[in-house]
């Protein structure tokens, strides 16, 4: 529900001229009333509170008396109490109440939320006559407090959006530290493998991470024991991963399509887990934190029609897990 955002006392004095020059003239009536009817606050509390626009007191009564936002029996020309008009200010408004208000909805627990509230303030009799000018104290009261919650809605939710642009750019401070780290990474296992000689060796960044490929690997036929051409790779890529804390590898093994489905899937599980295996040995990382699969020929990286294609196929990747 959309409350004005000025209270009863700027609206008294005409600083803001948001009402018509006919509810000036009712609020300096109310000043000079000493009870006011249930229809004389049933029309200006309904406009205070954005709920139906009409200079017909006899109309508004009846709207509020439709939405059971009155007292039962009461009369449109009947001096309103304390505790009638309670109701009528908790419903117009949508002040929310305890559990009691909430069950009975009545004048009598509404009453009780508005003094809890401090909508009422001081000594007050709930069957007392309500007068002009605390009919316009207690709307005042109400839409101050309307306006004081929308300022601090309005501020917690700047601060909100100030908290979400700093994780944001926190997150994308840790992504470009993360690529930076990931790129001296790359290009010292590179540099490494460039320096060395590595045949048959890359290295690039993967989704999973860094990735070296170690292409035209060298195995027996329908084997996964290790040669010591690719024990000597292995030896000297482990000069780099040895250096980097709290490693987590993927071991995934590729063959060119050559053979049965299940054929390929058995031996390239099995020449991954070799390399997994030898890695563990030279003691580069802890065998519950290498994972193993075997691709077969699902994944090629080249025409499996060619020698070179199938070279390039056959091979086994060395991923480093990111964090």
């Amino acid at each position: 529900m959309k409350i004005k955002g000025l209270t009863i006392f700027l609206l008294c004095i005409l600083s803001a001229g948001l009402w018509a020059q006919s509810t000036a003239n009712e609020i300096e009536t109310l000043l000079e009333t000493s009870a006011v009817t249930y229809a004389q606050a049933a029309r200006f509390v309904l406009e205070a509170a954005d709920q139906m626009f009409t200079s017909d007191p006899q109309e508004a009564f009846r709207f509020a008396e439709e939405q059971k936002w009155l007292p039962k029996r009461a009369n449109y020309d009947e001096e309103a109490r304390l505790d009638g008009l309670s109701l009528l200010f908790m419903r117009s408004f949508d002040i929310k109440g305890g559990i009691f208000y909430s069950l009975t909805k009545s004048p009598h627990h509404s009453y009780r939320e508005m003094t809890y509230n401090n909508f009422i303030v001081g000594r007050s009799d709930p069957a007392m006559k309500v007068s002009g000018d605390m009919l316009l104290f207690i709307t005042s009261r109400i839409l101050s407090y309307y306006e004081n919650r929308e300022n601090l809605d309005a501020d917690r939710e700047e601060r909100r959006q100030a908290a979400e642009v700093r994780r944001r750019e926190a997150e994308e401070r840790r992504r470009e530290a993360a690529a930076a780290r990931q790129e001296a990474l790359i290009a010292r296992i590179s540099s490494m493998i460039e320096r060395q000689n590595v045949a048959d060796t890359t290295v690039g960044a993967t989704r999973e991470g860094i990735t070296i490929t170690l292409s035209n690997i060298q195995f027996p036929p329908d084997s996964a024991v290790l040669q010591e051409t690719e024990r000597t790779k292995l030896r000297e890529i482990s000069n780099v991963l040895n250096d980097i804390p709290n490693l987590r590898l993927l071991i995934a093994g590729h063959t060119a399509l050559a053979g049965s489905e299940e054929g390929q899937h058995r031996i390239s599980s099995e020449r991954a887990q070799s390399v997994a295996a030898y890695l563990i040995m030279l003691e580069v990382c802890e065998e519950e934190n290498i994972t193993v699969i075997g691709h077969g020929s699902d994944l090629p990286i080249a025409d499996n029609s060619t020698q070179r294609g199938m070279a390039l196929n056959r091979r086994v990747e060395i991923t480093i897990l990111e964090d």
